[in-house]
């Protein structure tokens, strides 16, 4: 049934056309409808919403974050939202996730929850068709970008993630543009040097390459994800890597003698400087607010503490932006503080705890429930089972695939995963939360995309392979849509039977 309609759109350059520019808009679309409808409820400050939405506010009029008296949750949710004081907090993350969700409370209201979360809502839906692009770029199959978008489009994490004022789903957002940025500079990158080898002959040494504006863009939007969450550090240091790696192998197929030395020591240092610059740049940008006030936290440290030596010539607001930063390190590095909510690393894999930001619960007749164990609302960060075990399972199977192929496109999905995972791995002892894997999430969709058109079958496979692995893949996906809809009212605090609740209890950590 597949084979046929593609080869009926195929065959019609309307049609192309039309799918080209249909398939993302109606998953964009869907995104928006499943991350901004009833976006304000509920109206109160959901989880971590309590620091990062009165942060996002005081650093909106003041350009950095402001202490607020005791009570302020209760007075700020009935709209009395301007009693920070001019005092500078101790905020543990960048500016930039802060200002953008200010941004949104600027432009509805600093008194509506629709405000507080407009911007990571657009955000989590701009997401959903970057990833369509991502994949459109990788196989340059509409079906294929088409799939994996959809998949998170309809994911329960990617969908909390989209509906809460946390930074996380910003994070996430500039990880993916910049990891599709890469992939344009890689693409382009490998084909301009293996035309100028061809040109010149077989050489000792190849081309530098200066004229890469897409790796100039991957560092900007990863400089601009190290700005919402230090977490965005690890993605700028294994896309480095990868970039020089594949480039040295690049040189070797075009036949360069001298190939490692040549990328390490020649194009190495271009990469460094049209990489990491940019990113400096946009990150020290996002402290623009902090830098040009005077009443931040610690913004008078390098005044009163001033550098001796080689560094005192930093101007003293560099100094006192290092020793705040000195300060947020031993933050991250000491926090282990008890939650019962918790998740390390490890177990995010296995999907043990996720986390519930915000629970109601309301007794059989009151506020219009029915329901004889009374009625209950809850966001819960819970990603769609089947999709999240098998996007694991498909990032275990993406390295097998990469041993057997080599394909550049599972090293670079790989990487990504690598990445947002692995460093976590690093402090079993620090209090982290599972919904940390909304950083993860796009590259196991990419990764289980893959896996999926595997099981699909090959073109060039007989007719009753194809059918049979299409099957499969379509019963995959309708299991993923029906298990998305029954979460979801779990997802977005809707209120529903208890009993309902329950159902959903599948694991006794789970709720």
């Amino acid at each position: 049934m597949y084979d046929r309609w593609r080869a009926r759109v195929a065959a019609d350059p309307r049609l192309v056309r039309r799918w080209s520019w249909l398939a993302p808009l109606m998953v964009t679309l869907l995104a928006g409808v499943l991350r901004i409808w009833n976006l304000g409820h509920p109206h109160a400050l959901v989880f971590d919403e309590t620091y990062y939405v009165k942060d996002a506010w005081s650093q909106w009029v003041l350009g950095y974050a402001a202490e607020w008296p005791d009570g302020a949750n209760e007075s700020f949710v009935a709209g009395d939202t301007d009693v920070f004081s001019t005092t500078g907090s101790f905020v543990v993350h960048p500016p930039l996730g802060k200002f953008l969700i200010g941004a949104g409370m600027a432009l509805f209201g600093a008194d509506s929850s629709f405000g507080w979360r407009i911007a990571t809502a657009l955000i989590g839906t701009a997401t959903v068709l970057i990833l369509y692009l991502v994949a459109k770029a990788m196989t340059d199959s509409v079906p294929f970008a088409a799939v994996a978008a959809s998949l998170l489009a309809i994911d329960g994490l990617a969908i909390v993630m989209s509906r809460v004022a946390l930074l996380d789903g910003i994070l996430t957002f500039f990880l993916l543009l910049g990891f599709w940025f890469v992939l344009l500079d890689r693409r382009r990158h490998d084909t301009r040097l293996a035309a100028l080898v061809a040109a010149r002959g077989p050489a000792d040494w190849g081309p530098v390459m200066w004229n890469r504006p897409w790796l100039i863009a991957a560092g900007a939007a990863l400089g601009a994800a190290s700005a919402v969450k230090w977490s965005g550090l690890y993605a700028i240091a294994a896309f480095g890597i990868y970039l020089v790696v594949t480039d040295a192998l690049a040189r070797r197929r075009a036949g360069i003698r001298i190939w490692p030395a040549d990328a390490a020591f020649r194009q190495g240092p271009i990469t460094f400087v049209l990489f990491i610059p940019v990113a400096l740049v946009v990150y020290l940008g996002s402290w623009f607010g902090w830098l040009t006030a005077d009443g931040g936290y610690d913004r008078q440290k390098g005044l009163e503490e001033p550098a001796t030596g080689f560094w005192s010539w930093v101007p003293p607001a560099l100094q006192s932006l290092w020793i705040y930063h000195r300060a947020i390190y031993n933050f991250h590095v000491g926090l282990t503080a008890e939650h019962g909510y918790a998740s390390p690393a490890w177990q995010w894999p296995l999907l043990l705890r996720p986390t519930s930001m915000y629970y109601q619960s309301t007794p059989q007749g009151e506020a219009g429930c029915g329901a004889a164990n009374g009625c209950v609302e809850n966001i819960y960060s819970m990603p769609n089972p089947l999709i999240w075990y098998a996007g694991v399972a498909a990032a275990a199977y993406l390295i097998y695939r990469f041993a057997v192929s080599r394909d550049w496109r599972y090293a670079l999905v790989l990487t990504a995963v690598g990445a947002t995972y692995v460093p976590w791995l690093l402090y079993p002892e620090r209090t982290v939360f599972q919904f940390y894997t909304i950083a993860i999430l796009p590259f196991l969709v990419l990764a289980l995309t893959f896996a999926l058109r595997d099981v699909a079958g090959a073109s060039h496979a007989d007719a009753s392979r194809r059918t049979s692995g299409q099957r499969v893949v379509i019963v995959f996906l309708v299991l993923a849509v029906v298990l998305s809809a029954f979460w979801y009212p779990i997802l977005t605090a809707t209120p529903v039977p208890y009993d309902f609740w329950r159902a959903h209890n599948w694991m006794p950590s789970w709720i």
